[in-house]
């Protein structure tokens, strides 16, 4: 039974096992309850619309559109909707990501256990939480030299994400809800602003940003 001090958690990841080990941990916390589970981005949407959680618990690594952009369209309907994103990924290029398509939070799958209830309960007053090994890699990263990545807006990085995941036109037309001329275009525009000539070099320049194949690709 919820009662009134308890946070209200999503959780967003594609491995039932995976989320029935994340419910267990976070419910050790009487502080917290987990009302809604979901599997991919559009699952995700839905869950937050019929769930209205004070959290949601997301993985970067969904099938189709990613936990970025199930985020970006959560956050579209609902501008103050707390986000933590919970990813096996430690780059801090998704972390900043994250942070810049409105994730409250970025913990990775890392962190030792009560990390992840002590961000759930920051988040859900509102509050940034970052975990300390992404926080100094982090922080590392934005004292370095000019990051590219930066100039591409949330729609292009994740079209760049599944390009490098090994996703055609059409497919990533179809995760995302677009046509596949439009994400052509974003495709273009990715050419320009990462100063590249060809799909080749393209996946070498996401390459150097972090974006390796494995890393892109959902589990």
């Amino acid at each position: 039974m919820l009662t009134e001090e308890q946070v209200t958690v999503l959780l967003v990841d594609d491995h039932a096992v995976v989320r029935e080990g994340y419910r267990r941990l976070l419910e050790r916390s009487r502080s917290i309850r987990v009302v809604g589970e979901a599997a991919d981005a559009q699952s995700a949407y839905v869950a937050f619309l019929e769930c209205r959680p004070q959290v949601t618990v997301m993985d970067i690594s969904l099938p189709g559109a990613s936990g970025i952009e199930a985020l970006r369209r959560i956050r579209t309907r609902e501008p103050e909707a707390n986000v933590l994103m919970f990813s096996m990924h430690e780059d801090p290029v998704f972390a900043a990501r994250a942070l810049q398509a409105g994730a409250r939070g970025y913990v990775t799958k890392a962190a030792a256990p009560d990390v992840l209830v002590e961000a759930v309960l920051r988040v859900s007053r509102g509050k940034p939480y970052l975990g300390d090994n992404i926080a100094q890699e982090l922080a590392l990263h934005r004292l370095g030299e000019s990051d590219p990545a930066e100039s591409l807006s949330p729609r292009e990085f994740e079209v760049l994400r599944q390009l490098v995941a090994g996703r055609s036109l059409p497919e990533i037309a179809r995760s995302l809800g677009l046509t596949p001329k439009t994400v052509a275009n974003h495709q273009s525009a990715l050419r320009q602003k990462l100063g590249v000539g060809s799909a080749v070099q393209l996946l070498q320049a996401a390459e150097r940003l972090g974006l390796s194949s494995a890393a892109s690709r959902a589990p």
